[in-house]
């Protein structure tokens, strides 16, 4: 009956993640789709190999978990990003992360959020590196770059995050050309896809909604106190963080995660603004200009804390 319920909840996940993700491809291209299955493979093999190895049965693999896991951990990565890291990234997500605190259910960190973690961190520059919005390329040229030819030249660029916290000293008002609004107005239709498809998630029930709205409000507080007015000094406006980057895609497919979140809808709540807050300092005066995954985990390592802190009664 749990793996029933389980495997029913997987599928609901996995086909709420199916529009954002051909969003994503008609937007950046084929090198989304080839992300995603060569994750999904690598995620069911890795699995296979590893309960062989254990003397497990390989039925789990079914459950739909593996597929939710490797369709979750490709929609963060850059869609020409080399398939040997996309390969590295997964194998560490399921055999470390993942199969070393115990398999699915004990798992610690957030498998997804912890593999793209340690990509960002051994290979920042490609991972840094988005495809340019609706630019065309065809199969054999995105495969060419993929399998670990030199990208051609114009094939890449920063995202609205990294490109507003480097913007040197202009207000919002000089900032906002057409060149940036345009990459922005990508990345805000993305975001726009995962909040409606993380609100029919909700709307079945498959989690509750102190997690999704702590983590929004928070963010959406912190950019309203530092927007400054738009000036040279400012930080960004709630619409621009809240439609940039993966803020959709966390708030409503990894903050509620039911493994590696609080059990409380107090400690749910505490998690959220924990992961908004975190999310918020690293984009503007971090090192990097996407702190979710970080944010993320760092809130998973003290999720023990938070639950035995009596949160649940």
């Amino acid at each position: 009956m749990k793996e029933t319920q389980t495997k029913r909840t997987m599928d609901e996940f996995v086909l709420a993640l199916v529009p954002g993700s051909l969003v994503m491809t008609y937007i950046f291209g084929l090198g989304i789709l080839i992300n995603i299955l060569t994750a999904v493979v690598t995620v069911v093999l890795c699995e296979y190999l590893f309960l062989r190895a254990r003397g497990m049965t390989v039925s789990t693999i079914l459950d739909g978990s593996a597929l939710a896991t490797g369709l979750l951990f490709a929609l963060t990565l850059p869609p020409l990003l080399p398939i040997s890291m996309v390969i590295l990234g997964v194998a560490f997500t399921i055999l470390i992360v993942k199969y070393v605190f115990g398999g699915l259910g004990n798992n610690l960190f957030n498998p997804a959020m912890a593999g793209f973690a340690a990509l960002v961190v051994s290979f920042p520059m490609a991972m840094s590196s988005w495809g340019i919005p609706f630019l065309d390329i065809d199969l054999v040229e995105t495969l060419e770059i993929k399998i670990g030819s030199p990208a051609i030249d114009g094939t890449t660029r920063a995202t609205p995050l990294h490109e507003f916290k480097f913007r040197e000293e202009v207000t919002n008002e000089e900032y906002w050309n057409e060149h940036y609004l345009e990459n922005w107005r990508s990345w805000a239709f993305i975001n726009l896809t995962f909040l409606f498809s993380g609100s029919y998630l909700l709307y079945k029930g498959l989690f509750t909604w102190y997690a999704p709205v702590a983590m929004l409000s928070t963010i959406t507080l912190l950019s309203l106190c530092f927007y400054d007015g738009g000036s040279s000094a400012s930080l960004g406006s709630p619409i621009f963080h809240l439609f940039s980057g993966a803020t959709m895609l966390g708030a409503f497919f990894i903050l509620t995660d039911p493994v590696t979140s609080p059990k409380s809808s107090l400690g749910q709540t505490l998690f959220g603004i924990g992961i908004g807050m975190l999310t918020f300092a690293i984009r503007t005066i971090g090192g990097y200009p996407e702190g979710l995954a970080f944010a993320v985990l760092l809130m998973n390592a003290v999720t023990p804390l938070i639950n035995r802190l009596s949160f649940n009664k």
